[in-house]
C-alpha cells in the first residue's frame, strides 16, 4: 500500500507543477519523450512477463499484475506529462489506482476463506480512497486556479481605478501598463 502513496504523491506533484490553468500545444520533443516512454513501457512490460512465466501458480498472477500495473504507471504518466492537463493528470491517477486494484485481488486469491474476504475489502477500500483523492486534488486545483484568476482580476480593476486619478497620456500610459502587467 506504500507504492499506492508513492504513486499519488508523484502524480499529484506533476500535476501542480505542471498545470497552469490551460493546455499547451505539444512539441515535437514531447511527442518524442512519449513515444520513447511508451516503448519502454512496453519491453519493460514483456521482459517483465517473461520473467513471471517461470513461475507457476498465484504467484505468477501476481508477478503479472505487478508487472501490468508498472506498465500502466509508466504510460498512464508519459500520457499525463504529454497531454500536460488537469484532465490527464487525473485520469492517470484512476488508471493507477484501477492496476493498484487489480495486483491486490490477485494477492488476495492466495488466500481462502475470511481472510480473503478481508483482503478483498481492503484492495476496494484503497482503491475507493485513491480514486476519492484523485478527484478531491482536481477539484482542489481547481479552485485554487479560479481564485488566482478571481485575484487577478481583482487588482486589475484597483489598478485601472488608481489610473482614473490621471489624466490625458499619463492615463494612457498607466492604463497600458496595468493591461501589460495583469496580461489584459
Amino acid at each position: 500500500m506504500n507504492k499506492n502513496k508513492l504513486f499519488t504523491a508523484v502524480i499529484v506533484s506533476l500535476a501542480c507543477a505542471a498545470w497552469g490553468g490551460h493546455a499547451v500545444a505539444a512539441t515535437p520533443e514531447a511527442k518524442a519523450a512519449y513515444k520513447a516512454a511508451n516503448e519502454q513501457a512496453a519491453l519493460n512490460y514483456k521482459l517483465a512477463h517473461a520473467e513471471c512465466e517461470k513461475i507457476t501458480g498465484n504467484p505468477k498472477d501476481v508477478c503479472i499484475a505487478e508487472a501490468k500495473a508498472v506498465r500502466t504507471y509508466d504510460e498512464a504518466v508519459a500520457q499525463a506529462q504529454y497531454t500536460n492537463t488537469l484532465r490527464a493528470y487525473t485520469k492517470a491517477r484512476i488508471k493507477i489506482a484501477d492496476a493498484n486494484y487489480d495486483v491486490d485481488l490477485a494477492r488476495c486469491n492466495a488466500l481462502t476463506g475470511n481472510d480473503k474476504d478481508v483482503c478483498v475489502k481492503l484492495a476496494k477500500s484503497t482503491k475507493v480512497a485513491a480514486l476519492a483523492d484523485a478527484k478531491a486534488d482536481k477539484k482542489v486545483i481547481e479552485a485554487r486556479s479560479d481564485a488566482r484568476e478571481a485575484k487577478r482580476k481583482a487588482e486589475y480593476k484597483v489598478a485601472t481605478e488608481k489610473c482614473d486619478a490621471l489624466a490625458g497620456a499619463a492615463k494612457d500610459d498607466c492604463v497600458k501598463a496595468a493591461k501589460t502587467q495583469f496580461g489584459y
